[in-house]
């Protein structure tokens, strides 16, 4: 009797069920800011050897305007001269954060690619700002030169260049973020490709020739590239001590919340193509 007792209570024991286990809890999902950091230094050394014979083309398409201008523009201290400096060391960020950005998300998104990016524990603005800012990033010797070239050219100081420390990063914002809502609005990477070549053919055709030798029509459409603001921060700047520095800030500050726009936009648009 005791011993079918035990054997009764050590089966009862063994028929219970186990407590089932609390679930693992998740690991925080990653913030922006190192987001954004990793992200960019992938951009960057996945870009460096792809990038770098573009930046050579888009810096030499560049010094190569201001040749043929010069044969038109006079040296000196004019309106006609510094918009073509300007516009023409600016025309090297436009070629790379707007053309070559709106190409690159077009490519990603026709191929699937930003399927990977999705997978990631990562904000969508992380993914938005370190390819752009990686992108950008390219557009720095080429800006320089460009400009220092210009200035020998045509004469102009080369006292206040510090400025294209501003300039590089706010206008590549902006356009930056132009570029890749471009791409990822594109239905097709075709488009994408047309629509950067036409974003950089108006930095080209807006920025170098100057403002006032333009009809009000093409002027309106010059005031509604963000790229032109600063062309015209830089292109202020060479009146050397004469610069009316409030109205550089002004330019600059219009770079800098188109490219707040712009990147929101394009983050949007992101969230909206890898979500499909």
């Amino acid at each position: 009797m005791t011993v079918a007792v035990h054997r009764a209570e050590a089966g009862g024991r063994t028929a219970a069920a186990p407590h089932p286990a609390a679930p693992a809890p998740l690991a925080p999902r990653a913030r922006l800011w190192p987001s954004f950091a990793a992200v960019y230094r992938a951009q960057l050394s996945r870009a460096r050897v792809a990038r770098i014979p573009l930046l050579f083309v888009a810096t030499f398409q560049s010094v190569g305007i201001m040749i043929m201008m010069r044969g038109v523009v006079h040296a000196g201290d004019g309106e006609a001269a510094r918009s073509v400096v300007a516009g023409s060391s600016v025309l090297v960020v436009a070629f790379v954060a707007l053309n070559l950005l709106a190409q690159y998300f077009g490519q990603l998104r026709a191929s699937g690619g930003l399927d990977h990016y999705a997978t990631l524990p990562v904000p969508p603005a992380s993914v938005v700002l370190g390819a752009a800012a990686a992108y950008a990033s390219f557009t720095v010797p080429g800006t320089l030169f460009t400009a220092v070239v210009g200035c020998v050219l045509f004469h102009l100081t080369v006292v206040n260049l510090w400025v294209l420390a501003a300039v590089i990063p706010l206008a590549g914002a902006a356009l930056s973020g132009l570029g890749a809502a471009l791409g990822l609005l594109a239905s097709r990477q075709e488009l994408a490709t047309l629509f950067g070549q036409l974003g950089m053919s108006a930095a080209l055709l807006l920025g170098v020739l100057p403002p006032s030798h333009m009809p009000a029509p093409v002027s309106w459409a010059r005031d509604a590239l963000p790229s032109t603001y600063g062309v015209e921060a830089l292109a202020r700047t060479f009146a050397g001590s004469g610069t009316h520095w409030a109205a550089v800030g002004a330019d600059l500050a219009v770079c800098a919340a188109v490219g707040v726009v712009s990147l929101a936009v394009a983050t949007r648009a992101y969230r909206r193509a890898a979500s499909r």
